[in-house]
């Protein structure tokens, strides 16, 4: 499976280049950050937070040790609640399971709620293909949708991208209205738009933030009414979700909770939190008829079984990505897939293949800001290590950088030979700077450069200082 992965570099630096993408990253930048970092006091002090993650952790990793068994304990009550428990192996499995359920159903429109795993599937394509009129219905993704079917470039916020002036400019041109650029007007034009759909479809779709397998119960996370009109008016609803979403208990969505929103949009609940059972009851007076549970594979059982295992502990809040100073250079697009960030960079190679991934495990800089506040501890930048070596063994890194790593650790093997060329290395520096506090043009590495300075050396090296220090010549 290729992807645009495999083009990272170049989707960088267009990104780089474009300044309108350029100047919406900067007006972006940092709101998740500020807003995580008041909600987390809410919990208490640094050690009552940092319990909490670790108690997430730990039920996370007790679930992936018996993925299987706690699939069967989901799937048994979901059907006992008059679900339907279905098994896909890959995106073209989804694609063709969700079009039978609705030649099935007779459905001529779907209504869908966020995603992650219908991007992984293409499944919009595939529903058009299948003659049912697929309609996005969170505010970002119908945005996206209308603009010509563009991807999200963040998994919380898909149009973080985009500036008010954008988006107003395409509500006058598809929608043939005024041209508003009010946020409240335009959120206004867009509720009255998708009411019609949410009132003519015959399916929804969601995914799923975890499953319950205590009950057999789909719990969907999100800040806009469409979750709930998605998934309680159309007669047929179909969940799509990754099997490592499947947690044990209520209590356990109770502590996953007190992280999630937090975490992604620095709020302390999010505005609708629903947990879904079975489907609708006579008594009841709405809900769907038929519940469909599609529990997406897509490469996931190799990596349980893997050293790569502690990423499927992901439960998908964005902040590795928000805190990385990757992506907020360059957008969620150049990532070139449906993960984008950090996440993304351990995702698409394991999804993918490593092979159609090439640079995105060097696409960060080991800074580990994404570790620190994961809230699921997962140690991404050890992960991007691990898939840099497997890279290295497989011979798919360039020959010159393999062979300047092999020289580079080589030397660093030798003390003497280390320092004499840390010495040579900073009179070199020194030399092309000219006596300026930085340098234009690389010599040995013009790439370094070529979109910005260099800082030149201000002294000696570590050792001579400490050499100095020590009293030594």
């Amino acid at each position: 499976m290729e992807s645009r992965a495999h083009r990272f570099q170049a989707n960088a630096a267009d990104s780089l280049a474009n300044p309108v993408l350029q100047a919406n990253l900067r007006t972006a930048k940092g709101k998740f950050v500020d807003k995580r970092a008041i909600a987390l006091r809410e919990l208490g002090e640094a050690d009552a937070f940092e319990a909490t993650r670790e108690a997430a952790r730990a039920v996370r990793d007790s679930v992936l040790g018996d993925i299987d068994l706690w699939l069967e304990k989901f799937e048994e009550n979901a059907v006992a609640r008059g679900a339907a428990v279905l098994w896909a192996r890959d995106g073209a499995e989804i694609c063709r399971l969700v079009a039978e359920i609705g030649r099935r159903h007779g459905v001529a429109k779907a209504v869908k709620s966020k995603s992650m795993l219908s991007e992984e599937a293409g499944l919009n394509l595939a529903l058009e293909a299948s003659g049912i009129r697929p309609v996005e219905t969170d505010l970002g993704e119908y945005i996206l949708q209308i603009n010509r079917n563009e991807p999200p470039s963040h998994i919380i916020a898909p149009v973080v991208h985009k500036s008010l002036d954008e988006v107003a400019d395409l509500f006058h041109s598809v929608h043939k209205t005024p041209r508003k650029t009010e946020i409240p007007a335009l959120t206004r034009e867009a509720r009255e738009v998708l009411r019609e759909h949410f009132l003519t479809a015959e399916m929804g779709i969601s995914g799923g933030n975890f499953l319950i397998a205590e009950t057999g119960s789909v719990a969907l996370v999100t800040n806009e009414g469409n979750g709930r009109m998605v998934t309680t008016l159309p007669r047929v609803h179909v969940v799509i979700t990754g099997i490592e979403k499947v947690i044990p208990t209520l209590e356990d969505l109770c502590l996953l909770m007190r992280l999630l929103p937090r975490s992604a949009t620095g709020q302390s609940i999010s505005n609708y939190v629903s947990v879904l059972t079975g489907v609708k009851r006579p008594d009841e007076h709405d809900g769907p008829e038929h519940l469909y549970f599609i529990l997406v594979d897509n490469g996931r059982a190799d990596v349980v079984g893997s050293e790569f295992r502690d990423m499927l502990r992901c439960i998908r809040c964005g902040a590795c990505m928000n805190h990385c100073p990757v992506y907020q250079t360059i957008g969620g697009h150049a990532y070139g897939w449906v993960y984008p960030g950090p996440m993304g960079s351990v995702l698409t190679p394991l999804y993918t293949g490593i092979e159609n991934a090439i640079d995105l495990p060097q696409a960060a800089t080991l800074c580990n800001q994404c570790g620190v506040v994961c809230p699921v501890k997962i140690p991404l930048p050890d992960l991007l290590r691990k898939l840099r070596e497997k890279q290295v063994e497989r011979n798919l890194r360039p020959r010159f950088e393999r062979g300047a790593l092999k020289v580079w650790a080589w030397v660093a093997r030798h003390p003497t030979l280390y320092g004499i060329g840390a010495r040579l290395g900073v009179r070199y520096l020194k030399w092309l700077a000219g006596g300026k506090p930085s340098i234009a043009v690389l010599g040995t590495a013009p790439e370094w450069t070529k979109g910005r300075d260099f800082p030149a050396p201000e002294g000696r090296t570590f050792r001579e200082l400490y050499a100095r220090r020590r009293g030594k010549p």
